[in-house]
């Protein structure tokens, strides 16, 4: 394992800009992906915005020597000091910040440490929990998430087969061959932890000190997130302006099954932010 500092977290997490406006734009994927989640909504961006894209450092397209387990497990805390380090690298003082899945509660971390940087979020198919309890759905049973914990660490190519179908919600087998190449690439290893670390995931108590305005976009049926979920975080969300946008699709990666309609409502609520 390599010590990640600030300076070289742009070379190492494949930091890219592009673009020809002059807001920043952060577009920060989930688990199992990269930066090329976002291939087909980077057209309707590049105009408008300097767009930031970046490999999360548990992506498969990160050299597995920059992963420290230690720093990584039982929390996302760190993902957001990894976020905030590039936005200082890159001289940013002000950015929009899309977040898919976990990268969604990964920069609420961030806003509650540096709350003027962000002017907006976007949080795509985000969650602040997975697990069900008496009072609150996540999507969850504690036997659901051992059981994929049980999956990945047995047989991690069986589980991805199985599972990356039920996430991608649609019928496109192209897709899912896609998205199952991007999940192979990681190391089960490293994979397990930060599932753990995702599924056992808790910040709804942060919530409330997330004052950034927030859109919060969730398809009709996601095997991730239950559609009750963005409605408990626009509650629970303390700042004013947030709203709940259902794209008429099925999946958790609406940027890659449905784009033109994801880009279609991602433009027009940047358009109004």
């Amino acid at each position: 394992m390599v010590k990640l500092e600030s300076h070289n977290l742009i070379d190492a997490l494949n930091v890219t800009v592009n673009g020809s406006g002059e807001r920043i734009l952060v577009l920060s994927h989930g688990f199992g992906g990269d930066q090329s989640m976002w291939k087909h909504i980077l057209p309707y961006l590049l105009p408008d915005f300097k767009v930031i894209v970046f490999d999360m450092v548990f992506s498969g397209s990160v050299d597995p020597k920059h992963f420290d387990f230690d720093r990584y497990t039982d929390s996302l805390s760190a993902y957001a000091d990894d976020l905030l380090a590039i936005l200082d690298e890159l001289k940013a003082d002000k950015c929009v910040y899309v977040g898919h899945s976990v990268s969604a509660m990964v920069g609420c971390l961030a806003s509650i440490k540096r709350p003027g940087l962000f002017e907006r979020f976007i949080l795509l198919c985000a969650s602040p929990r997975y697990l069900n309890n008496e009072s609150y759905e996540g999507g969850f049973e504690r036997g659901d998430i051992d059981g994929i914990f049980s999956a990945i660490k047995s047989n991690y190519s069986a589980w991805v087969s199985g599972f990356v179908p039920l996430l991608i919600g649609v019928d496109e087998p192209s897709l899912v061959k896609e998205f199952s190449k991007k999940l192979m690439n990681m190391k089960p290893e490293i994979a397990l932890v930060v599932a753990k670390a995702i599924f056992q995931s808790d910040v709804r108590n942060i919530l409330c000190d997330v004052k950034t305005p927030c859109s919060i976009i969730q398809t009709r049926k996601d095997i991730a997130v239950p559609l009750s979920v963005p409605y408990y975080m626009q509650r629970n969300l303390g700042g004013e302006k947030n709203s709940v946008h259902i794209l008429d699709t099925d999946g958790h990666i609406p940027q890659l099954t449905s784009p033109s309609m994801f880009a279609k409502l991602l433009t027009q609520i940047l358009a109004g932010s």
